[in-house]
């Protein structure tokens, strides 16, 4: 059990930093001068350093241990954060953040990976239930947990705490997984697969350096030059791992991975559900900031009916998924979708009275209905993946989850932020709240498809 409370720890932090910037960002503007595009490098560059690193995070747990990457990954996420908080320019504070985002890369693949390998049967299955309902409350914290420590100014450091918190800790962290976490490792170590980590990173960059900064650079030529070599990257990274399993070499993302439907199945419900869950968290922080000027403790209080609603449902998910399987992942997607539809119908009825309050039925369902897909979605995914793959796989799955969560503040608040201007913050926000609910019912389809027992 103590191991257990350690790796989930462990998950808890970097998953937690993904957002708990997003409140501290206008202290961080007045504070360090920053402007749009270095701000918006303070958000992605921790989420793209994360992404596109995960992989190789997980394939470097099985060839040396998951346990001494978990305790580096720990110690260098306490390094990387204390940089954080004493930069002494907003320059500095993005290259501490990309460091950061490479650190929680090396940690969270072995989370997973340890609870694959480690456990069995309906030991492994609560394990997984808990991470996913941690990897979700751990998002809507984030932004509560921020706003408290804005406002706080503890010892007058401000937006700094956001990030000296993590240190002591990520050291904690570190020690605990020594004493209480097993090692585990591949029976056979692979080599690294140099080629298909460079032509992963570079597809990944192509693709989120342009969506995250072209607004604030005003899109010139060389955004979408990257936009247009993504394709084109992305198939030469597929064609090189088929060519690599094909000749009997251990590629980075083994292709036939994906041939297990569970894990197939699972991440085609995965990439909408988080690049929604991404969006929808940067839009409303904006909202609450800049449209209802709340103050960081008001915007952060504004989400506990989200995480309360999440909470919940993620400790009834596996009561639920044992008698009903993965059609809860269905009923979630709905009410995640009646929530979204409620916010939508708010905004555009009385949008002068809008305000974290008249926000609270809206948000509470939509957290219901997360908590309910988030919490199995994680064991349908690695249910059937054997045990000499686990880092693989829990990389993969950790990749998407970043990645789509990137792909949605990218996407989605780039929309956001493009169109207040014109259409004015409560159309916008309308918008994007039924882009969101459309994603809902996409995840409903696909749902329909995952084997109806969940592992």
């Amino acid at each position: 059990m103590a191991g257990l409370v350690t790796v989930l720890l462990g998950a808890f932090l970097p998953m937690l930093d993904f957002f708990i910037v997003n409140v501290a960002l206008p202290t961080i503007d007045h504070d360090l001068v920053a402007g749009p595009a270095v701000l918006e490098l303070i958000a992605a560059g921790y989420g793209i350093a994360f992404a596109v690193l995960l992989v190789l995070g997980g394939r470097l747990g099985d060839a040396f241990g998951r346990r001494r990457l978990f305790v580096a990954g720990a110690a260098v996420f306490a390094l990387t954060s204390l940089v954080c908080g004493v930069a002494p320019t907003a320059g500095t504070l993005v290259a501490a953040r990309v460091a950061q985002g490479a650190s929680a890369a090396l940690l969270l693949p072995q989370v997973l990976a340890t609870i694959t390998a480690t456990s069995t049967g309906r030991q492994r299955a609560r394990a997984l239930g808990i991470y996913g309902a941690v990897g979700g409350i751990s998002v809507v914290i984030g932004q509560v947990l921020g706003g408290l420590l804005v406002s706080a100014d503890l010892f007058g450091t401000g937006w700094r705490a956001v990030f000296l918190l993590n240190v002591p800790f990520a050291l904690l962290t570190a020690v605990l997984a020594l004493r209480y976490v097993p090692e585990s490792r591949a029976p056979q170590a692979a080599d690294i697969d140099i080629p298909g980590t460079v032509l992963l990173t570079a597809s990944l960059l192509a693709l989120f350096v342009p969506l995250m900064e072209g607004r604030a650079v005003g899109w010139p030529l060389w955004t979408w030059l990257l936009l247009a070599a993504f394709p084109l990257l992305a198939a030469a990274f597929l064609a090189v791992e088929r060519s690599a399993e094909r000749a009997g070499r251990v590629p980075l993302v083994p292709l036939s991975l994906l041939r297990i439907p569970e894990m197939r199945r699972g991440l085609g419900v995965a990439v909408p559900y988080f690049t929604g869950f991404g969006g929808f968290m940067f839009v409303v922080a904006l909202v609450l900031q800049q449209g209802l000027h709340e103050g960081p403790i008001a915007a952060g209080w504004a989400l506990v009916p989200m995480a309360v609603g999440y909470f919940t449902a993620s400790l009834a998910g596996p009561r639920l998924v044992g008698r009903f399987g993965s059609r809860v992942i269905t009923v979630g997607a709905v009410v995640q979708g009646i929530g979204l539809m409620t916010l939508f119908t708010t905004v555009m009825t009385d949008w002068a009275g809008f305000s974290a309050l008249r926000m609270l039925p809206g948000v509470a369902l939509a957290g219901i209905g997360q908590g309910l897909v988030g919490m199995p979605l994680f064991r349908v995914v690695l249910s059937r993946v054997p045990l000499e793959r686990a880092g693989v796989g829990s990389g993969v799955l950790a990749t998407t989850q970043q990645s789509s969560l990137a792909l949605g503040v990218a996407t989605l608040g780039t929309l956001f932020i493009s169109l207040t201007p014109t259409l004015g913050m409560a159309h916008a926000l309308a918008l994007v709240l039924a882009l969101q609910a459309a994603g809902s019912l996409v995840i409903v389809h696909l749902s329909l498809r995952l084997p109806r027992s969940v592992g």
